[in-house]
């Protein structure tokens, strides 16, 4: 693994514009706009690393899936803050119908630095972005400086197959709606959504647009319909489940839910059961049932334990996105016990204790690794690079080749 300075193409900020990328540039906290997709830099891998990468995603998915099961078969979900019966109830039927519902895609967020196993950081199983950087545009940014190279990248061609393969599982009578919320003004949901319904389209799924505030609700009927007054019979949305579930239309959400039975109305996609895996506390249950495990980071939710006094640890909401409210403790720190929620969250916002495993620095870079799972199958590699030990909103994305 090597960070390698490279020259930017010319006119890149609107070849990447053109290929999706709508939002090239991000405006810092000091007024200036400086790049989010930086092609002043990639990274490079050896075919092995990508293979011992590709290994671990994949046992790191499977490890996920089994502590999903533990914490519904044990009853945890309170441990997820997922509290409300009518929620609880809604993911544990989901979880057991699994097999009956469509589930596209996640992100593992990983440490590495090319000498060790790589270590999870979190999974981002339920509205990851960062897709079309990964699967399209550092594509073409490839062919156009190292043609003749590879990358780890299958997003395009796994995405559209599991479209395919689980189109039979899609109700009928109706497209499938693809909606991102209007509150968005980056334009990085929109993107998102953009790309994946594309990626439906050539599976040849019939599709249609929606935005989340577009969505209507018939009480007539007690249906979901969409600005055309047509039941929405299945929904890809880039929407939280724990805001979908507890917005004013919640109550309707859990009332028309079609969880693989039948018996609900609307099908949404990701699934409920992504709240088991997209919450933070999955950490802590992963090293409860595999301790010690070389890919994991101890992990705790009742306080950071030993890892106050001996290598430090990071406190991160359950819910928490892009770095918002993660604090950072170094060894010797006092414990959680009595302190200050970190910046941005509630009072009473549970948080997930991580030891602290400082991003690798590269030229002064701090790096993590996107790695892609789709349809079960690990499917590509997205890099991010920030100034800090936090990748957040500032963070920036380049790219990376296999020579």
């Amino acid at each position: 693994m090597e960070r390698r300075t490279l020259t930017p193409r010319p006119d890149w900020q609107r070849t990447v514009e053109q290929q999706g990328i709508v939002y090239p540039l991000t405006r810092h906290p000091d007024g200036v706009l400086r790049p989010y997709w930086d092609e002043s830099a990639c990274y490079v891998f050896s075919a092995d690393e990508v293979e011992a990468l590709e290994e671990t995603v994949a046992e790191l998915h499977t490890m996920c899936l089994a502590a999903a099961g533990h914490i519904v078969e044990r009853d945890r979900l309170a441990d997820l803050g997922i509290t409300d019966p009518r929620v609880a109830a809604a993911v544990t039927e989901a979880w057991h119908r699994r097999a009956e519902l469509p589930s596209v895609y996640g992100r593992f967020d990983l440490r590495y630095d090319g000498t060790g196993p790589a270590k999870l950081l979190e999974y981002n199983a339920d509205t990851p972005t960062s897709l079309v950087e990964a699967a399209s545009a550092q594509w073409f940014w490839m062919e156009d400086r190292f043609p003749g190279a590879d990358q780890w990248n299958s997003l395009h061609e796994r995405l559209t197959d599991a479209w395919r393969a689980q189109a039979a599982l899609l109700p009928p009578g109706g497209p499938l709606h693809f909606a991102h919320s209007s509150a968005d003004e980056l334009g990085e949901d929109l993107m998102t959504v953009a790309y994946l319904k594309e990626t439906a389209e050539q599976a040849g799924l019939a599709t249609d647009w929606i935005s989340m505030e577009e969505i209507g609700w018939d009480s007539l009927s007690g249906r979901f319909v969409d600005t055309r007054l047509r039941f929405i019979r299945s929904i890809f949305k880039l929407y939280p489940w724990e805001w979908l579930t507890t917005d004013s239309f919640g109550g309707h959400v859990l009332d028309t839910l079609d969880n693989g039975g039948g018996t609900g109305s609307t099908l949404w996609i990701e699934p409920a059961w992504k709240m088991l895996l997209s919450n933070k506390a999955l950490l802590a249950v992963l090293w409860e049932l595999y301790p010690g495990h070389p890919c994991l980071l101890p992990a705790h939710l009742d306080g950071p334990r030993e890892l106050a006094g001996s290598t430090g640890y990071v406190a991160k909401p359950l819910l928490g996105r892009e770095g918002a409210g993660v604090t950072v403790h170094p060894p010797g720190a006092p414990a959680a016990a009595g302190e200050a929620p970190p910046s941005g969250t509630r009072d009473d916002e549970p948080c997930c204790y991580q030891e602290l495993a400082p991003l690798p620095a590269f030229d002064g870079n701090h790096v993590v690794l996107g790695a892609w799972v789709v349809g079960d199958e690990p499917a590509g590699l997205g890099i991010r690079e920030s100034s800090g030990l936090i990748t957040d909103t500032y963070a920036r994305f380049l790219p990376h080749v296999i020579l």
